[in-house]
């Protein structure tokens, strides 16, 4: 039984290295790695206690050489290998094998063969490229001799390599051997662990296409050496590999796709391949830029709302305020009121006129008394809110003095008091200012209070425009 599978085993390997792999397209087919291996036997025998130290898991540890290993590269990520092995068995579970007295006791140590087949696959293939790191899963099987016991084993394990350079590197493996039978401490299962340096090689010319395989990016497939060994079929200068359009003349940076009004969008994503668009609109022009696109806006040259099919909403008193929600299309107003000037109420004049009762300047002057800013602040506040061009600015003096020196003066308080309010943001057409002298007094002259009441600024509001 023993003699047939190893014999089988045997014949396995030599079918699976004669096999030529027409789906090969590594750049190094060949591998042959050389190192150091470890037989742990650790921790399979129950009748131990295990602690799991690390002190006590290495002396668990048999260490041998050499390990010698060749692989093939098939397709797909897979390879095939062998690999041979030798080492010596002194320690099993702790027990030195020279202190059991149920063995030879001429014999300290047990030779170690193990003869293996390999299937590996290159994780690579799942995860994506990892730079340096090339790790991988292995199956198999193989047969082992040690002392005078022999048995076939299945195999499972992981590795990584780890290369220097481009055909130089570092390889680490761990696999499980589970054996077919079993001897005592001699066949039982046990670990396999193995490091040691590793090369690749070969390839040659696969594709006869005078770039070397190891340099050739598309090494089954005679192709161009501008494009390290990848065919154009189109002849485009794009390798039918990166070319998302491989028969039809196209543009490097659109992937080797063609651009019939060359926007920018390949024609096999443009939704208007004979029309310049944008990508925004997959190619589609949008010449208003409204977001909508030419051949669905029914004013492409006036950028305007999706509702309205792309046409502008009318404004008719050009107040931004679109008629459909202007309440008073034709007299501009804020949004805020609908599109309606905000009008000011008998109310709110009552309450401006007596602060600008309030509006006192320094005798002969139009100096302001220190007390007026804080009034014209107030008065400035009430005024912005409302859009009027009636706004009438009186100024008014006292008695005393020449009757022109005294109009000159009243009209030069109202002048004052506009270009305050036109310096704080009031707009000029809203405001008008005149100066009535002493003609139109509010207390009398002849005492000082009262001189000071008459000289004064108010202001008017037609009242029609209250209607």
């Amino acid at each position: 039984m023993k003699q047939l599978k190893f014999r089988l085993l045997l014949l396995v390997t030599i079918i699976a290295f004669g096999m030529n792999s027409q789906a090969q397209d590594a750049k190094h087919p060949w591998q042959i790695g050389l190192g150091a291996n470890i037989i742990d036997y650790y921790p399979y025998n129950a009748k131990t206690t295990y602690t799991d130290g690390l002190n006590e898991r290495l002396e668990h540890f048999n260490y041998g050489l050499p390990t010698l290993t060749i692989s093939k590269y098939i397709a797909d990520g897979f390879s095939f290998g062998v690999a041979g092995s030798l080492s010596t068995i002194d320690n099993y579970d702790g027990f030195l094998i020279k202190d059991d007295i149920t063995y030879s006791p001429t014999e300290e140590e047990l030779t170690y063969m193990a003869f293996d087949g390999i299937i590996k696959y290159n994780l690579n293939e799942l995860i994506g490229k990892t730079g340096i790191f090339d790790p991988y899963l292995t199956v198999g099987g193989g047969y082992i001799f040690v002392g005078d016991y022999d048995t076939g084993t299945a195999n499972a394990g992981l590795g990584m390599n780890v290369w220097f350079t481009d055909k130089f590197g570092l390889n680490l493996d761990s696999k499980y051997k589970h054996s077919f039978e079993t001897f005592r401490y001699e066949t039982n299962q046990h670990f396999q662990h193995t490091a040691g340096l590793v090369y690749r090689f070969g390839g040659g010319d696969s594709d006869g296409d005078g770039i070397p395989n190891d340099k050739d990016d598309c090494p089954q497939t005679f192709g161009l050496k501008s494009l390290n060994g990848c065919p154009d079929s189109d002849g485009d200068m794009v390798a039918d590999i990166n070319d998302a359009c491989p028969n039809r003349i196209g543009l490097v940076e659109l992937n080797g796709c063609p651009d019939k009004d060359n926007d920018g969008v390949a024609d096999k994503d443009d939704k208007c391949p004979n029309e310049k668009g944008t990508t925004r609109n997959n190619g589609c022009p949008d010449t208003d830029g409204d977001g909508i696109i030419d051949s669905k806006d029914k004013c492409p040259t006036a950028a305007g709302d999706k509702q309205n099919n792309g046409c502008p909403f009318a404004d008719s008193d050009n107040d931004g305020v679109i008629d459909k929600n202007d309440e008073c299309v034709n007299e501009p107003g804020p949004a805020s009121n609908r599109g309606c000037p905000k009008k000011i109420t008998e109310d709110q004049l009552v309450e401006l006129e007596k602060l600008f009762k309030t509006v006192y300047f320094d005798s002969g002057q139009d100096t302001f008394k220190a007390n007026t800013i804080s009034t014209l602040d107030e008065a400035f506040v009430l005024l912005r809110k409302y859009v009027y061009k009636d706004f009438s600015i009186e100024g008014h003096t006292d008695s005393l003095g020449n009757d022109n020196i005294n109009l000159d003066l009243s009209r030069r308080r109202a002048e004052k008091v506009k270009n305050y309010f036109v310096n704080r943001g009031i707009e000029e057409v809203n405001l008008s200012s005149v100066g009535y002298g002493e003609t139109k007094p509010v207390a009398p002259n002849n005492t000082s209070s009262g001189r000071a009441k008459n000289r004064r600024v108010e202001v008017k509001v037609i009242l029609e425009k209250l209607k």
